[in-house]
């Protein structure tokens, strides 16, 4: 089963997302955090130490027995009684200091923290600048630049480089549609040229030989597959650059059913049974009818070009939620899912010992990718079990359509 690329939201995940602005933010708190620590923890053992010194003395030695040393002794006694509630005093303002300070230290942190975050963000306001400016450039508007300002500093020299590289890619986007719009009326002239020869010759006056007649016949039918050739790359190369002409609303229903009828011809001639089953609400889109159209009829030539006599063909058309889909089904010989994998990479085919033809040149579901890819979409290929394959086409579904809006809670 292959997908084509498309566009989804991404997985939410139950942690948050590790940005460089909580880095930053985790980095300076952190910081500050072990400093502030280191300081206290400096001036707790300075006060402790001092504490310590000031509080431990031995008491003096006793002198004589007389009045007067004994007065000395008691004089001794109340300036030791004294030392040590003044160190119990001491003891008791160092720890509320401390205490102080641990909780000082904690709303610091918090509001190193905020200051932070803050700084963090004026820091890398100009790359959130410079991402939001990049994902908005497509390939549309390859002519936008950054045009950082400010000094010329690495997020100013990261600027220039993103629009150096902007103006030489849209310098080659330039030179490949150019190439794309000459190659239509440049390769087209030799063709005309050779079908004009090919008409003068085989209505010369005269008797024309048969084998002339025959050789023109068949020179011809290799003119149309060379046109058809070319065509397919014109559309394939428009399509993989995203370009969308025309762009407008329309119903995938309608798309097919106009299809459909186009190729009646085809499928009554190999007596195909078509069952076209469509939903109430029409799948509308939004996109190219050009290209949507195209992608349509190669999906449905696919499926009766490789069919077999009598076989059947299924069509579906609906939405679901805010997703358009189109699934074409059809019967044939089983088919190795390795190889559908392949087809929609350009000439890429299925052998005709497989399918029993041999005509196309490999660019029908090649296209088809590269329209769903252009459109946002989604591309499923699956070889049925039961023989033949599985074309499932998801395309995001128009803001004015029934389904949509009745989930956005607008009147349809």
């Amino acid at each position: 089963m292959r997908k084509v690329p498309t566009t989804r939201p991404p997985r939410r995940s139950l942690l948050p997302r590790r940005t460089v602005r909580r880095r930053l933010t985790a980095m300076y708190g952190v910081m500050f955090l072990f400093s502030g620590a280191v300081v206290l923890a400096i001036a707790s053992g300075v006060v402790y130490s001092r504490s310590s010194v000031e509080a431990v003395r031995a008491p003096g030695q006793a002198g004589s027995q007389s009045a007067l040393g004994q007065a000395q002794a008691r004089i001794q006694q109340l300036q030791h009684q004294l030392a040590a509630a003044t160190g119990q005093a001491r003891n008791g303002v160092s720890h509320n200091l401390l205490i102080g300070s641990a909780i000082a230290l904690g709303i610091m942190t918090v509001v190193s923290l905020l200051l932070g975050w803050v700084i963090a963000g004026r820091v890398l306001r100009p790359l959130r600048q410079m991402t939001a400016t990049t994902q908005r450039i497509s390939a549309d508007s390859l002519d936008e630049r950054l045009a950082m300002p400010g000094p010329g500093d690495e997020l100013k020299e990261l600027g220039d480089t993103i629009d150096g590289l902007l103006e030489r890619l849209e310098g080659a986007f330039a030179a490949q549609r150019r190439f794309v719009a000459n190659a239509s009326h440049e390769l087209r002239t030799p063709l005309t040229t050779m079908r004009a020869s090919l008409d003068v010759a085989v209505a010369k006056p005269g008797p024309v030989p048969a084998s002339t007649i025959a050789l023109a016949g068949r020179l011809r039918t290799e003119l149309d597959r060379v046109d058809e050739l070319l065509e397919g790359f014109l559309v394939l190369a428009r399509a993989q650059h995203g370009e969308l002409p025309g762009r407008t609303t329309l119903s995938l229903e309608y798309v097919v059913s106009a299809a459909l009828a186009a190729r009646a011809g085809d499928i009554s001639a190999k007596h195909l049974t078509v069952q076209h089953t469509t939903g109430r609400d029409g799948a509308w889109v939004v996109g190219s009818p050009a290209l949507l159209s195209r992608m349509v009829e190669n999906v449905i030539d696919n499926a009766i070009g490789h069919n077999s006599a009598g076989g059947w063909i299924s069509v579906t058309t609906g939405a679901d939620e805010r997703r358009a889909r189109l699934v074409i089904e059809n019967g044939g010989d089983v088919i190795d899912q390795q190889q559908v994998a392949q087809l929609g990479q350009p000439f890429r085919r299925l052998g005709a010992d497989r399918t029993g033809s041999d005509t196309g040149a490999g660019l029908g579901l090649s296209i088809v990718a590269a329209i769903v890819s252009a459109h946002r979409g989604a591309l499923d290929l699956h070889a049925r079990p039961e023989g033949g394959l599985r074309v499932g086409v998801t395309l995001p579904l128009a803001a004015h359509s029934p389904v949509y809006a009745a989930q956005a809670g607008v009147p349809a």
